[in-house]
């Protein structure tokens, strides 16, 4: 596990790797001892889909990010941005070859849509639309190769 802290310390850590005395006092605030310290934690925000937190410790407030392997590996595949692209437009998260583009200009689509599948390192990932729209534009075909980044579909 890492821990990136006010976006400038970086941690890694085990979840075995603490030695302290954690009770939860009441919903989200702990009462923590560690090292012969009283500490006091309160969670003032969280994100868990982001794992995002804001943690209040002794009246100082710590902005929080969490990764695990899983979110390393997304990295490593350049797939830890998927969320946050222009939601105009579908780009490929990797390179690979396009088996099926599964929508056609003028469809409706949800959030969470599957729009494409991508065949990508032997296998087959379907691309999801980030947002409510309608497909404007296909740029890709069934069979096409793309790289990483390329436009695959606009939508409106």
């Amino acid at each position: 596990m890492k821990a990136q802290v006010n976006e400038q310390f970086n941690f890694s850590f085990e979840q075995t790797d603490f030695d302290w005395d954690c009770l939860e006092v009441r919903a989200g605030q702990f009462h923590i001892l560690y090292k012969g310290q009283s500490l006091v934690a309160d969670v003032v925000a969280a994100n868990s889909s982001e794992k995002t937190f804001v943690i209040r410790i002794n009246n100082s407030n710590y902005s929080v990010q969490l990764k695990d392997q899983f979110d390393e590996l997304l990295h490593s595949l350049g797939m830890d941005n998927l969320n946050s692209q222009q939601h105009g437009e579908i780009k490929a998260p990797m390179p690979g070859r396009v088996l099926e583009v599964v929508v056609s200009v003028g469809a409706a689509v949800t959030k969470g849509d599957g729009v494409l599948v991508l065949e990508a390192m032997k296998m087959e990932n379907v691309i999801k639309s980030p947002a409510d729209g309608v497909v404007k534009s296909i740029a890709v075909q069934n069979g096409a190769t793309v790289e990483k980044g390329e436009v695959l579909l606009e939508f409106e």
